[in-house]
């Protein structure tokens, strides 16, 4: 994306969403994490939130989030981020010049309609069960919600067996997925959330011809299960 109309309306979407923003440093691994809070919508100005305590450090910082389908990333420096008066946490910010969208995912993924009950439980080591909110699903994988505590244990790279899918009316059993991505949500309503995005790697044929039936379901009636 090189156009400013083009930037505006990914960074509008992100900041509707509320959508988890990762701030890297240079030779950093270990993300600041925030949302956009605002987009002006006449100038190409941003105000990016950082979570409570953090801050951004002098030099040239990568942003990167998940803008639908795809990953989004774009770059901006500073010596001195400069925070709105009082308000240490609210930085505001100038368009980047160009925002670059990648690693477009294999499958359409939708979120689960809302009024509908979509979970996924299971067990782990045998003995720890967890019953999450699925809040988006595709063929490949889904997103979980949830606080800390639900997810305790569930780590980056964790793979998980028998996973049992509640989607509405139709039950789902998953062989083995694994947890790809773990990131950190502020909810208004719900606080501080996890959300993680899951991997599905064995799933038996008849399964996954009923997901996709499933998931073809809510992007043609998404507001009938």
């Amino acid at each position: 994306m090189e156009t400013e109309d083009e930037i505006g309306d990914a960074l509008t979407v992100l900041a509707t969403h509320g959508d988890c923003i990762a701030m890297y440093a240079a030779g950093s691994r270990e993300p600041v994490l925030g949302r956009i809070l605002s987009v002006d919508p006449e100038q190409p100005h941003f105000v990016m939130e950082l979570n409570e305590g953090s801050v951004l450090p002098p030099g040239k910082i990568t942003f990167a989030t998940v803008l639908g389908n795809s990953k989004m990333q774009f770059k901006l420096s500073s010596q001195d981020w400069k925070s709105l008066p009082g308000q240490p946490h609210l930085i505001p910010l100038t368009f980047p010049e160009t925002c670059t969208v990648l690693n477009r995912r294999a499958f359409e993924r939708v979120e689960t309609p809302v009024g509908s009950v979509f979970e996924a439980s299971f067990v782990m080591n045998g003995t720890t069960p967890y019953e999450l909110t699925v809040f988006d699903l595709s063929q490949g994988g889904l997103g979980l919600r949830g606080s800390k505590a639900q997810m305790k244990g569930l780590l980056r790279g964790r793979k998980v067996r028998d996973v049992v899918l509640a989607l509405g009316d139709e039950s789902i059993t998953i062989t083995e997925m694994e947890v790809r991505v773990t990131r950190s949500v502020r909810s208004f309503l719900l606080g501080e959330q996890l959300h993680l995005g899951c991997k599905f790697t064995i799933i038996e044929p008849e399964e996954e011809a009923r997901l996709k039936a499933i998931v073809d379901e809510i992007l043609h009636n998404p507001g009938h299960r």
